[in-house]
């Protein structure tokens, strides 16, 4: 039996989890305060669907069946009512957060989970004080959730184990990859790990060791080959012959004589910024951005289907 999901908040990222809950099976009906755009974004999904099935990620469904899941509510509480779960996509304002979620936990049915797509708040600054907020958390996914499965499930002090429970359990229903956190920090998990990436290559960039392209090259010629399809752990578990132990006897000094020169922030809005607008635009004129994010997509399509056929010829 399909269950219903609300989602609340009808951007890029509303429309992707709508495909991806569409695409596990369960009713979707979207809902936005703005007049026409969960129709907009209905309409847009259409040719999302479309390329999924193209690139056999619909797991055999035809677009039209997934599709045919999704509706569209004129009223917040039309789309609440009968929802076993809610996924609120709003602006990353506070204030709006705040009065969207009160109004979420006074409609939703008290047996509905609550969660929130923010990557910046932690869900204790919107939930505080609601009556209801033992089922609230966030499910921060990765942009678009319907291609890049992962999914940090965030807690507030107040979040009930069952309902961490079920939230994993819902996100692997419909597959996605669910990150389970103990308890709320800022930047969750993934934010962290890419801001200390990040600055690092703004550090790199700015005392000229390396440009913008070939701190990307490093990335993606390089780490993400491996960080694909296995983390920073079980990468330093495999890359000495006795194990993680060994790793860290033979390599911890060199990363902790780097350590403290890793510690000066350089301002991402200071001198760097010019050399690595410079660099960006003249390998991607802005007009190209809607073009290459459809290029970004489709590569990451390719990418998850080799992604799923490795798993099931070599194993995960």
């Amino acid at each position: 039996m399909s269950q219903k999901v609300a989602i609340v908040g009808s951007g890029l990222v509303g429309r992707g989890w709508a495909i991806a809950f569409a695409r596990g099976g369960w009713d979707v009906v979207l809902w936005d305060p703005i007049e026409g755009a969960a129709a907009k974004s209905l309409e847009l999904a259409g040719t999302i669907a479309t390329d999924l099935a193209e690139a056999g990620l619909l797991l055999g469904q035809e677009p039209s069946t997934v599709l045919a899941r999704i509706g569209v509510a004129n009223e917040l509480a039309a789309a609440l009512d009968g929802a076993a779960w809610m996924q609120e996509s709003a602006p990353e304002k506070l204030d709006v957060k705040r009065q969207l979620w009160a109004d979420l936990d006074r409609t939703a049915a008290p047996s509905t989970i609550l969660a929130s797509s923010t990557s910046a708040l932690v869900p204790s600054s919107f939930t505080e004080g609601l009556p209801h907020g033992q089922r609230c958390l966030v499910a921060h996914p990765l942009n678009p959730p319907h291609l890049i499965p992962c999914v940090e499930l965030v807690p507030a002090p107040w979040t009930s184990a069952e309902t961490m429970k079920r939230a994993e359990e819902v996100m692997n229903a419909i597959g996605q990859k669910p990150v389970v956190m103990g308890r709320e920090i800022d930047g969750f998990v993934v934010n962290r790990l890419q801001g200390a990436l990040m600055e690092e290559c703004f550090r790199l960039v700015a005392d000229g060791f390396a440009g913008p392209e070939d701190c990307d090259a490093a990335v993606k010629h390089g780490l993400a080959l491996r960080w694909s399809f296995m983390g920073p752990f079980e990468t330093i578990d495999l890359n000495a012959p006795g194990g993680i132990a060994d790793y860290i006897a033979r390599f911890q000094h060199m990363y902790r004589e780097m350590h403290p020169a890793q510690q000066r922030r350089v301002d991402w809005e200071g001198d760097v910024l010019p050399k690595i607008l410079e660099d960006r635009r003249a390998r991607l004129p802005l007009d190209k951005l809607q073009e290459r994010s459809r290029w970004r997509d489709r590569r990451l399509m390719a990418l998850l289907r080799q992604k799923q056929a490795s798993s099931k010829e070599i194993g995960d």
